[in-house]
């Protein structure tokens, strides 16, 4: 029989490590999903839209600028920081509040929209967090989400860090939110209408050795992996990303740029 995950514990240390590096200077660079999001969801003028895992912002910002009431969360108030940095910038109305994806602190159907980009697909409960999306959605609403798929750049990325550093056991891949087989066994077709389909979003970065710095100084999950490895596990890590995103540069020698796959995915409540 095997050992139930401690979710708790898996939880506290994914904090600990979206906490680390400054992941809004990653973020930033992928505010177009949050835009192509917010047109997907075809969102409307003083419509409630609740961001869920929101990072520093990138679709509450886009839902802001289309002039809807948005509430931005996330588990890691400095990431919540840089959002309202970024809304206080442009003059847009936006109220920040720190929660759990798995346990929303709202009323079942209080909102029109509900969207998260490349953020709630990192919950270790992802059943619940799937049903706390839908609770707060009212019937006819929109859920949203932009998901990196098993077979894009960062689902390998992420693979090839579990390689390095192998997650607890039972943990569930992020990466499962990047299927529409998983998406439909938690968004029952009785209940939700999936409209999904499969987008690119491109890495530019000057070469394979500027996105690893990058990512090594900034991004959380990878800033912890290089922490944790011993300077021969680093240097084995370096090389096996190196090898991944060589592979997948599609700009030649001089420059670097890396398609990643990802499905945006629009969800109404019946």
């Amino acid at each position: 029989m095997s050992t139930p995950i401690d979710l708790t514990a898996l939880k506290n240390r994914q904090m600990a490590s979206w906490a680390s590096g400054d992941y809004a200077v990653i973020g930033t660079t992928l505010q177009i999903v949050g835009e192509q999001l917010a047109e997907a969801c075809d969102l409307l003028c003083d419509e409630r839209v609740l961001d869920v895992a929101a990072g520093n912002g990138n679709a509450t910002l886009a839902a802001a600028r289309r002039g809807c009431q948005v509430t931005s969360t996330d588990y890691v108030a400095a990431l919540l920081e840089r959002g309202e940095d970024r809304a206080r910038a442009e003059r847009l109305d936006v109220m920040f509040q720190v929660a759990d994806a798995e346990a929303l602190p709202f009323e079942d159907a209080s909102f029109d929209a509900v969207l998260s980009t490349f953020g709630v697909m990192f919950t270790p409960d992802q059943p619940k967090a799937a049903a706390e999306l839908a609770r707060v959605c009212r019937p006819g609403g929109r859920i949203g989400l932009a998901n990196w798929t098993p077979e894009g750049f960062v689902g390998q990325m992420f693979k090839t860090l579990g390689r390095h550093l192998p997650p607890p056991p039972g943990a569930q891949p992020p990466s499962q939110w990047g299927t529409e087989a998983w998406l439909r066994t938690q968004f029952d077709e009785r209940d939700f209408l999936l409209q999904v389909a499969r987008k690119t979003f491109n890495f530019r970065y000057r070469s394979a050795a500027h996105f690893i710095d990058t990512f090594r100084t900034w991004y959380g999950p990878v800033h912890k992996a290089f922490a944790a490895l011993p300077p021969e596990g680093a240097q084995a890590l370096e090389n096996d990303l190196t090898e991944l995103i060589n592979r997948m540069n599609r700009a030649g020698e001089k420059s670097l740029v890396v398609p990643s796959e990802y499905l945006e995915v629009v969800i109404t409540r019946r």
